[in-house]
């Protein structure tokens, strides 16, 4: 819709409000149809948010609910700047002590026998103290418990039994008969009689599970917010606003949404470095530790990047708007957090298909309680067996075993994104861990990416200026990093580039097109091979220099080579301790590299790499990957390029550096915000720690419900003579789900 006035070249009347507009076509558009217009550019109502299940992700509501699935409560699928109220966790809360107020006087009425002397019984009768427990029962049962009894009911409609059909039918169970008992004694036969003509109730049992559940319900729902305080942690980063330097040199501060990419901001010390962009004047050094993880500030001048929200420690400087908005680095980030907590890991299969038939296991097993109770239980052998049949449907909880994988992988991926190691998705998270080979590319991964021209040599009868014109010219489309080397070249001794047309990229070879009405081309010595063209006395040339000077391209104009560019990529200062890190992690490492086999041999021979692979095309790199993976290994490939994308499609895990192509990044399960190879070793630790929790939460989970629901059932009871309360059971249940989550967010605090 209209933007701020400051920014604004067109302004229009209509219903006595003023709308501004940037650009004429808007304003155009607005006189013709302001209604039609406004309607289309209105923000989406706040109902828009979309709500998902932790548990299960495919369920996407538009507003708040419970799942159809387990029945639990659905949060939002992006986490907002500020939390907010929850209101699922505000439900239960008031239901909780309006309950836990009404279950002590219950508690204590039904544990009055126990009193020794038992007071309560010189004043009240046996079946006054069943009417006040009624009384003091039925708000807590019928009201407190009503969420749970809705979504049992929703459970056994969508044909999905989860944790809340047990615990409804749990609490119903001893909520009706105890109901029955007090209204109507007189029916229950012998069987269920604890003294002639008294029937045991059991209000306190269904007030206190209700009211333990409820309490399990507000942690669980307390903790799970917890989950999401990493991308609330990033969506701070964001700063409200920016300050804008007008086209006449006056700046102005301006929302940051009114931001446009071309837009020149002023960044002060101390601000936040608003949108994504490049440094055009000034310098400074930058604090990205938020975002990357490196705790040194980097230096920023001229021509540098900058990524929005992290801050300028010092000088000030003034900074181009490229990515604004959803397009920032910053929003992709908390993009592909949101979507790497909601993937789901290949471990949960485990627990996924435990799940498909636990809940109708374990009624199995409350009925195959009931059934041996009341045919071989003591007298009242009925109570008895209501009473085991209870506490082995609510000791039984589905719900912590379908939590364990799902809580810790929405921690480790806030944890992840914190340390800059972005996760794209819960399986290249558990694949890291089990690498065993890493292939890695040289340009922009062991090296900075940022190469410089060093040589210039023309061939006989022919001049630098020329050599160097033609292969600015073929380079000004390209996007190869070695590209922007020889356009900055070219720029310090002041040759512009010609024109080029009929511009080609031949992968992994080099560029040709039309130069000044001339074939021309620039690249290695595949290229000039395919197109036929001797490279001559520049041969010799070119194999000292890659000796000594990193890569070489030659520059052919008619079919006839004019010289050859030396180009230098200087090894990264992170590289050496990087590779002795995972060397030292039992990592083998191979290098892949489309630059000739001098110039990855000398790359090589200073890092201590042993298998190389040199002049590979981009469907070779991949052949690789494929090799390796057919001998057996878990394979990892690290790059930063388009002609890398084939190779980390096929990986197991590919590894991207956020310094590279977006296309890289998209093709990788995991992104490396500070382009520093040590974020694999970071990655690993959090891959280890990540599938250990998992496991000890899949284990907790399994072995309480094997040990609980036995012993809940009354196996305990021939030899020692002890049964489980199914009070006892229900805190339990509460404790297992709130532990399993408990464990997860340990995550948070993971030393990477």
């Amino acid at each position: 819709m209209s933007v701020d006035p400051a920014r604004a070249k067109v302004s229009v009347e209509h219903a006595s409000k003023t709308y501004y507009f940037c650009r004429a076509d808007c304003a155009d558009q607005f006189r013709a149809a302001p209604e039609k217009y406004l309607a289309a550019k209105a923000p989406a109502p706040a109902f828009a948010v979309e709500y998902t299940c932790p548990m299960h992700p495919e369920i996407v509501r538009r507003g708040p609910g419970a799942c159809p699935i387990c029945g639990m409560a659905l949060e939002p699928r992006t986490a907002l700047v500020e939390e907010g109220e929850n209101h699922e966790l505000t439900l239960m809360t008031r239901r909780f002590w309006v309950s836990a107020a009404l279950a002590i006087p219950v508690l204590v009425l039904g544990m009055s026998d126990l009193i020794p002397g038992r007071p309560l019984q010189q004043y009240l009768s046996v079946r006054a103290i069943g009417w006040i427990e009624f009384v003091l029962a039925t708000p807590i049962v019928l009201w407190g418990g009503w969420p749970f009894f809705e979504r049992g009911w929703a459970s056994l409609v969508n044909r999905s039994l989860n944790m809340f059909t047990l615990i409804a039918l749990g609490t119903g169970t001893a909520y009706v008969y105890s109901v029955a008992a007090v209204l109507f004694p007189n029916i229950f036969p012998a069987s269920f009689q604890q003294t002639p003509g008294e029937v045991p109730i059991y209000f306190e049992a269904a007030a206190a599970i209700t009211t333990l559940v409820l309490l399990g319900q507000v942690l669980e729902l307390r903790a799970r917010s917890r989950t999401s305080a990493a991308i609330r942690a990033l969506l701070r980063l964001a700063p409200k606003s920016a300050r804008l330097v007008r086209d006449d040199g006056t700046e102005i501060d301006v929302p940051i949404e009114h931001v446009q990419p071309g837009d020149i901001l002023r960044v002060r010390p101390g601000e936040k470095v608003p949108v994504d962009g490049i440094v055009v004047d000034g310098r400074s050094s930058v604090d990205e530790s938020l975002l990357t993880g490196e705790p040194i500030p980097v230096e920023k001048v001229p021509g540098s990047r900058v990524i929005g929200g992290t801050v300028n420690a010092m000088g000030a400087f003034t900074v181009r708007a490229e990515r604004v908005g959803s397009e920032s680095m910053l929003a992709q980030i908390v993009r592909m957090v949101s979507e790497a907590q909601r993937s789901r890991a290949p471990v949960q299969q485990l627990a996924d298909r435990v799940s498909a038939f636990f809940v109708p296991a374990v009624v199995l097993a409350a009925l195959l309680t009931f059934v041996i109770w009341s045919a071989f239980g003591p007298a009242p052998k009925m109570a008895h067996a209501l009473l085991n049949a209870v506490a082995v449907l609510i000791i039984a909880c589905p719900c912590a075993l379908g939590l364990a994988t799902p809580m810790a992988i929405m921690v480790a991926a806030g944890r992840g994104a914190l340390a800059g190691i972005l996760v794209k998705n819960a399986e290249a998270l558990e694949t890291v861990e089990k690498v065993d080979t890493l292939v890695v590319d040289k340009t922009g991964t062991l090296t900075e990416g940022k190469p410089r021209v060093t040589h210039v040599l023309p061939a006989p009868d022919d001049f630098e200026a020329q050599v160097l014109g033609v292969a600015a010219a073929l380079e000004r489309p390209s996007e190869h990093p070695l590209a922007g080397a020889v356009l900055a070249a070219a720029g310090e001794r002041e040759i512009t580039p010609a024109d080029v047309g009929e511009f080609h990229y031949h992968t992994g070879k080099g560029v040709t097109g039309v130069v000044s009405g001339k074939r021309a081309a620039l690249g290695n010595r595949a290229l000039f091979a395919e197109l036929g063209t001797s490279l001559g006395p520049l041969e010799e040339q070119a194999r000292e220099l890659e000796s000594t000077s990193g890569t070489v391209m030659f520059v052919a104009l008619d079919g006839k080579p004019i010289g050859l560019i030396a180009v230098t990529d200087p090894i990264k200062d992170s590289t050496p301790d990087a590779i002795e890190r995972l060397r030292h992690d039992g990592i083998r490492i191979v290098m892949v590299t489309g630059d000739s086999q001098s110039t990855a041999d000398s790359v090589a021979s200073e890092l201590g790499i042993e298998d190389v692979h040199a002049a590979v095309l981009p469907d070779q790199k991949r052949e690789i990957v494929k090799q390796l993976q057919s001998e057996g290994h878990v394979v990892a490939m690290a790059g930063d390029g388009v002609n890398d994308a084939p190779a980390l499609t096929q990986a197991d895990v590919g590894i991207a550096m956020s310094t590279g192509t977006d296309v890289a990044m998209e093709s990788a399960g995991i992104t490396l915000l500070a382009g520093d190879l040590r974020g694999i070793a970071r990655a690993r630790t959090l891959s280890r720690a990540t599938m250990r929790n998992v496991r000890q939460n899949l284990f907790f989970a399994f072995a309480y419900n094997a040990l609980g629901i036995p012993i809940a059932a009354g196996v305990l009871f021939p030899f020692f003579g002890l049964l489980l309360s199914p009070i006892i059971a229900s805190a339990a249940m509460t404790f297992s789900s709130v532990s399993v989550i408990a464990n997860a967010l340990r995550l948070r605090h993971l030393e990477l």
